[in-house]
């Protein structure tokens, strides 16, 4: 078995798509990671460059993990379940010289949890689980009716909601204080190139919910974040904005729309699975202490 890392991620991703296609929806992050940094300007001097390795086992790729620092590793599947084990040794062995400072994992559920108890074997660093997720996938949207109001592409008069707004998610989603300037990176990005677009849903004149999209695969693209302020929730308008967002990305062509859920948040679970998307696997997401 061996362990290959890429500097350059045109070749990295020439060999591992064939393997993270097999499965395009549970990587769907993955990819879509992939396809973010090859589409990305050229890096700044300080950017940390990304950690892209494959593992391949008798010349067969296995497992691939991807990391852009200073965020979590992603994990792939690891369809061999007899060589979890020699792989996931492999990679900690890689990391803990190459990327000391890691954040933390995310990846399929039991693929995550032993990789963060090997890394405190192997590094002492204590862990602790973020959020349990779901990915779901779409192929056909059922329409919401009843839902006043229409959607628009966000512009740039929009952004100081837009910072408020992906604040108030963040804080939400990852469980953590409101951080603006950490906000205000995201928006810049969804401002930026083809690969992000952020959408508002009007009701009288007046921005109501948000959706975005981002992530590009070969067949699809993954919608988030979904946000509405909790004084305006209960009226339909996230899945009324969720379900505009995925049938406009249809209509341009793609196959497939992807999502990720908290679980412990069944409400959106359930709207979701209303406007057609179905359930394909579960991840949780760890961090490192």
């Amino acid at each position: 078995m061996q362990l290959t890392t890429f500097p350059d991620v045109a070749q990295f991703s020439q060999r591992a798509e064939p393997f993270l296609m097999t499965h395009e929806a549970e990587h769907n992050l993955l990819l879509g990671i992939c396809s973010g940094l090859l589409a990305q300007p050229a890096p700044q001097p300080d950017d940390a460059p990304p950690y892209l390795a494959v593992i391949e086992d008798d010349g067969e790729v296995i497992a691939v993990a991807v990391r852009t620092p200073p965020f979590p590793l992603v994990l792939s599947l690891i369809p061999r379940a007899e060589l979890t084990e020699e792989a996931l040794a492999l990679l900690i062995e890689d990391l803990s010289q190459s990327q000391p400072d890691l954040s933390g994992v995310t990846g399929p559920t039991a693929l995550a949890k032993a990789f963060a108890d090997r890394w405190h074997e192997r590094t002492g660093h204590s862990y602790h689980l973020r959020d349990n997720q779901r990915i779901y996938k779409l192929t056909a949207v059922r329409p919401v009716r009843g839902v006043p109001g229409t959607m628009r592409r966000a512009a740039a008069n929009d952004r100081d909601l837009l910072v408020r707004w992906i604040a108030a998610f963040n804080a939400e989603a990852f469980h953590h204080e409101p951080d603006v300037p950490e906000a205000e990176r995201w928006v810049n990005l969804f401002f930026q190139g083809t690969q992000r677009e952020l959408y508002l849903w009007e009701d009288g004149g007046q921005p109501v919910s948000l959706a975005g999209c981002t992530g590009r695969t070969p067949n699809g693209m993954r919608v988030g974040p979904v946000y509405t302020p909790p004084e305006l929730r209960g009226r339909g308008y996230a899945s009324a904005c969720t379900a505009a967002v995925s049938q406009m990305l249809l209509d341009r062509g793609l196959r497939f729309c992807f999502l990720f859920t908290d679980l412990a948040n069944p409400t959106s679970n359930h709207i979701y699975q209303q406007i057609g998307y179905e359930p394909v696997s579960d991840v949780d997401a760890y961090l490192f202490d």
